[in-house]
C-alpha cells in the first residue's frame, strides 16, 4: 500500500491531459502577450502550474508520515509474550552486578535489578514535533530512546541511593523468565525457582532475621527516594519542555543535521546528550564527556569537571567537581562485530562504573545491560506505549520499567557502539581510568578498542571535532607530531579496530 504513495493515479493523469486539450498552454500564453504589449498593462500574478506542483508533495509527505506513524503504532503497539531462558549454572552480569540464579534469593535479586533500570520506549499521541506532522516516534526514535535509557541509568547513579531498587518493582508480575541447567534432566534438591513474581521462600532463622532487618532498612531508604525517582522519569517526559524528551533531543539533533523521522546513529546520539545535559539544572553537577577519535583525554575530563581549572569560571559557587559520564563511540569491526572483542566487552559490562552499551542490531537499536554466557542482555524501545500524562499527581511508573528481560548472541551485535561510564569524584574517575585500562589492555586484539591518554585533545589537533575543552583557541601541532592523525569529519565514522 505504501509502495505508490508517490505515483500519480493514470484517472488523474487522463483528468489534466482532457484540460489541457480544451486550450493549448502555448496559445494562451502567446494571446497574454499580445495584450499586454498593446495595452501596456502589467496583469495581476497568475498562480504558477509549477509552485502547485511543488507544493503537492509536501502534502503528501504530510500524508505519508500520518499513514506512516499509523502503521508503526500498530506494528509496535502490540508484542508477543515469550519467556526468556537462563542457565542456573552461569552467573548473570548486570552493570557491576553478579547473580547465579540457582537460589530463590538470587533470583529474587536479579528481578529487583532488573525492574529497577528505567525502561524508556516508543510513545504515541505526544504533542507534534516541531518542523513536522509527527506525532509519535514510532519506526525512527529507537536509537534516541536507547540514548535515553542510558542516559536515566547514569542520573539514577547520580541522584538516587547506592543500590537503589524500586519499592513497587513487585507490581510488574506479568512476564516470568525460565531458568534450567544445561543437560541436567534434574533440578538440584531443596532449591525451588521462583516464578518472576513469586514471594520469597523463608530461610535458617539466623541469615532469615539478619536478612530481613537489613532488607528492611534498605525498602524504607527506597521508598523515602520516590519523589527523587518520580522526578528523574519526568525529566524524559515526551512534552517540549521536558530537559531530555523526544522534543529537546530532536530539537538539539538539527545541529547535527538531523530531524524529526530520521534515523539517529549512536555517535550522534552521544553528542546530543551531552549538549541537553549542559543545557539543564543537571549539568551544574554533572557533566558529560564525549571521546575523541576512540580517545578519552584525561586532561579534557578534568577540566569538564572541575571548574576551578577553567580560567573563565567566575561563579565561586560552581568550584565543586562534577560528577561524569563518559561516552565513548567506538567500531568494533567492519560489516560485523569482530570476535576477538567479545571478551572485552563482557568484562566492561561487569564493572560497576559501566552504565551501558547504546546500540544493537543494524538500524534496531538497543540498551545492552549485562550478558550471561554468549548472550547479551538488553532492554527493548521497540514498544509504542501511550504518552504519560505527568500533570497528574498520581501518574503510574509501571511503564517505565520493564519486565521481561531479553537476551541476544553477541554475534548479531551491530558494530557501531557507544559506551558509557559514570564517575561521581575525582577519585572515581581516576579509579575508572585504571581499572578500564587494565580490561582494555586485556583484549586479544592489538589495538584496544580505546584508550585513556594525558594531556588533551587540542594537543593532537582534534579541536575541531568537540566542545568537551574550554579555553582559549588551541595552537594545532604540526601533522608529523599529531598523536593520532586517522580522523574523520562524519559524525557517524569511525576508526576501524
Amino acid at each position: 500500500m505504501f509502495r505508490n504513495m508517490n505515483s500519480v493515479s493514470s484517472n488523474a493523469v487522463s483528468f489534466v491531459a482532457g484540460v489541457m486539450q480544451e486550450e493549448p498552454l502555448e496559445s494562451r500564453r502567446q494571446q497574454t502577450l499580445e495584450w499586454q504589449n498593446s495595452h501596456r498593462f502589467r496583469p495581476h500574478p497568475v498562480p504558477s502550474t509549477s509552485r502547485d506542483a511543488a507544493e503537492e508533495p509536501d502534502e503528501m509527505d504530510k500524508l505519508k508520515a500520518k499513514l506512516m506513524s499509523a502503521w508503526n503504532n500498530v506494528k509496535y503497539g502490540w508484542t508477543v509474550k515469550t519467556k526468556t531462558s537462563f542457565n542456573k549454572t552461569s552467573p548473570i552480569f548486570v552493570l557491576g552486578h553478579a547473580y547465579l540464579l540457582n537460589s530463590e534469593d538470587e533470583v529474587e535479586r536479579f528481578r529487583l535489578d532488573f525492574v529497577s533500570r528505567i525502561w524508556l520506549t516508543y510513545r504515541r499521541e505526544f504533542p507534534q514535533l516541531e518542523g513536522s506532522t509527527l506525532t509519535t516516534d514510532c519506526g525512527w526514535g529507537c536509537m534516541l530512546r536507547s540514548g535515553q535509557m542510558l542516559l536515566a541509568q547514569g542520573l539514577l547513579l547520580h541522584l538516587m541511593p547506592p543500590d537503589w531498587t524500586w519499592p513497587d518493582a513487585h507490581q510488574l508480575t506479568d512476564v516470568d523468565f525460565e531458568i534450567f541447567r544445561p543437560r541436567s534432566p534434574v533440578r538440584a534438591a531443596g532449591v525451588p525457582i521462583p516464578s518472576f513474581g513469586a514471594p520469597r521462600a523463608s530461610t535458617t532463622p539466623e541469615k532469615s532475621c539478619s536478612s530481613s532487618q537489613k532488607k528492611k532498612t534498605e525498602s524504607s531508604r527506597d521508598r523515602l527516594a520516590e519523589p527523587t525517582h518520580k522526578k528523574l522519569v519526568t525529566l524524559f517526559g515526551d512534552q517540549p519542555p521536558a530537559p531530555f524528551g523526544v522534543h529537546q533531543l530532536v530539537d538539539i539533533g538539527k545541529g547535527s543535521g538531523k530531524k524529526a523521522g530520521d534515523w539517529y546513529g549512536p555517535s550522534v546520539v552521544a553528542h546530543i546528550l551531552r549538549k541537553a545535559v549542559a543545557k539543564t539544572s543537571v549539568g551544574q553537577s554533572l557533566a558529560v564527556y564525549v571521546a575523541q577519535d576512540c580517545t578519552v583525554y584525561k586532561e579534557d575530563v578534568l577540566q569538564l569537571c572541575d571548574p576551578s581549572l577553567n580560567q573563565r569560571a567566575a561563579d565561586p559557587s560552581s568550584q565543586a567537581w562534577k560528577s561524569v559520564i563518559i561516552l565513548v563511540p567506538v567500531r568494533l569491526g567492519g560489516e560485523a562485530l569482530n570476535p576477538s572483542y567479545i571478551e572485552c566487552v563482557k568484562n566492561i559490562l561487569s564493572l560497576d562504573c559501566c552504565i551501558g552499551i547504546i546500540g544493537g542490531k543494524p538500524k534496531h537499536s538497543l540498551y545492552f545491560i549485562g550478558f550471561q554466557d554468549e548472550q547479551l542482555l538488553y532492554l527493548d524501545p521497540h514498544y509504542c506505549q501511550p504518552v504519560v500524562d505527568f500533570t497528574q499527581a498520581n501518574f503510574s511508573l509501571e511503564s517505565f520499567h520493564c519486565s521481561s528481560p531479553k537476551k541476544m548472541p553477541f554475534s548479531r551485535m551491530d558494530p557501531s557502539c557507544t559506551i558509557g561510564f559514570y564517575a561521581r569524584t575525582k577519585e572515581d574517575f581516576e579509579s575508572m581510568c585504571s581499572v578500564v585500562g587494565m580490561v582494555l589492555s586485556s583484549s586479544k586484539e592489538k589495538y584496544p578498542i580505546f584508550t585513556f591518554v594525558d594531556g588533551r585533545g587540542q594537543d593532537y589537533g582534534l579541536d575541531a571535532l568537540s566542545s568537551n575543552h574550554f579555553g582559549p583557541p588551541p595552537r594545532l601541532l604540526p601533522a608529523e607530531q599529531r598523536g593520532r592523525g586517522n580522523i574523520r569529519q562524519g559524525s557517524e565514522e569511525f576508526v576501524f579496530l
